[in-house]
């Protein structure tokens, strides 16, 4: 659904307990008859995890075959089964077989795909749907992937796509997303054939945009329910929809949960014994928090950072991170929208001014602006513990939104009568 570059940085982790195997591949499946269970337990072992040993080294581009390459010890018995009614809200659990046949065995053209992810665009029994591949990070128990995924499904709000299911094959997860109309913020910012029109052109649906991102990132860390603060770890403007009535959901909410990607790291003397594992883990270019390029560890706070990014790429609508050519020395000259609205946050009104996006043509409340780059750089502070968290946020952006509206109805209001455009001119 979402496209972006990313890099991959290394972290050494203990390597786990290698387990027996055998060649059956582990999916989602619909409830057995007593006979038909009593047939698999004779074949079928008895591991109390999802899986004890997978690769962590490698691309985990998309791959057609893993259905083949399973063996059951990676997962052990189906640790799904009968998780229809397990569930509070019965999340759909799709059998492989649903994934074969809607990707028309995987021939479909995909939607979008990166290094760690392929994506489908197509019709299951929900309705019209994004399918994407990714591949688990690391071990997880089945009880843990359970309560988790029983969380995800039956989460709700108007500023995340929402999860609709999930399928198992190999070391590979299959997550089933509402499919949203839309394009992406990164695509509404910046057009690459006109470059001098957005559909963001006024000041009001900007600030919408930044509070609809708001009020979903403080949802995740927040208000998923029973005490479980989630993280998301792929805030982004590629992973954020807009839609025709210009409101934002954010995308992949889930996806570093039950791929296992949160991970606590053992201390740093220990991950430098012999004969340790070595974790990859990729980031996006411009989205990555200081700690996170040292350790690896995504944490609420290193959302907290990209969302801080996505605040300054939204009123500057300049990308996160370029590279410009030197025209004296030839070289490259790395350019950072943190760096130029510290640059603009030092000079004060008349610097924001300058920084903030000229497409909306200085119609724009400047000191509401000014405030919100402030916050905007609150937020990619190099310091964690400094960085405020997503309610205090929230409650800002609010804040802003309601002078943003007086400012709107003293200039007189903002013409109604004008249709709104996704599609490039």
């Amino acid at each position: 659904m979402c496209k972006s570059k990313k890099v991959a940085k290394d972290v050494i982790e203990p390597k786990p307990q290698q387990s027996s195997s055998s060649s059956e591949p582990i999916m989602f499946m619909p409830r057995k008859s007593s006979s038909q269970k009593s047939r698999k337990s004779q074949s079928s072992s008895s591991s109390n995890s999802i899986y004890s040993s997978i690769p962590t080294t490698g691309s985990s581009y998309f791959n057609k075959e893993s259905w083949k390459t399973t063996s059951s010890s990676s997962f052990g018995k189906d640790p799904l089964s009968g998780l229809r009614d397990s569930l509070p809200e019965q999340p759909h659990i799709y059998d492989f077989s649903e994934i074969i046949s809607a990707t028309n065995n995987f021939s479909l053209k995909p939607f979008s795909s990166s290094s760690t992810s392929t994506s489908w665009r197509c019709v299951m029994r929900v309705g019209d749907v994004i399918l994407i591949q990714r591949k688990f990070r690391r071990p997880i128990n089945s009880s843990e992937l359970v309560d988790r995924l029983a969380l995800i499904c039956k989460s709700h709000h108007s500023s995340l796509v929402k999860l609709k299911g999930a399928s198992i094959s190999g070391n590979y997860i299959y997550l089933v997303y509402d499919y949203i109309q839309g394009a992406s913020l990164a695509d509404c910012l910046r057009n690459s054939k006109n470059p001098h029109f957005t559909v963001l052109s006024n000041w009001m649906s900007r600030v919408k945009i930044a509070a609809d991102i708001a009020h979903g990132l403080d949802y995740v860390h927040n208000s998923t329910g029973l005490g479980f603060n989630f993280v998301h770890n792929h805030i982004k403007s590629t992973s954020i929809i807009i839609t025709s009535t210009l409101n934002a959901k954010i995308c992949h909410f889930g996806t570093a949960e039950l791929c296992g990607e949160i991970v606590d790291l053992p201390p740093a003397k220990s991950l430098q014994r012999k004969g340790s594992a070595r974790l990859k883990f990729e980031g996006t270019r411009g989205y990555m928090a200081p700690e996170f390029q040292q350790t690896g560890m995504a944490t609420q706070k290193t959302d907290v950072y990209a969302f801080g990014v996505v605040m300054l790429e939204l009123f500057s609508g300049e990308e996160p991170l370029k590279y410009l050519v030197d025209e004296e020395t030839g070289g490259y000259v790395r350019l950072s929208v943190i760096e130029t609205a510290r640059e603009a946050a030092v000079e004060g009104g008349g610097g924001v001014r300058r920084w903030v996006d000229k497409r909306m043509k200085d119609s724009y409340p400047v000191e509401v602006a000014e405030k919100l780059v402030r916050l905007g750089l609150e937020c990619v502070g190099n310091e964690p513990d400094k960085r405020p968290d997503m309610g205090r946020i929230v409650a800002w952006i609010s804040q802003l939104y309601l002078e943003s509206e007086t400012w709107v109805e003293k200039m007189g209001g903002i013409p109604s009568d004008f249709s709104v455009s996704l599609a490039p001119r």
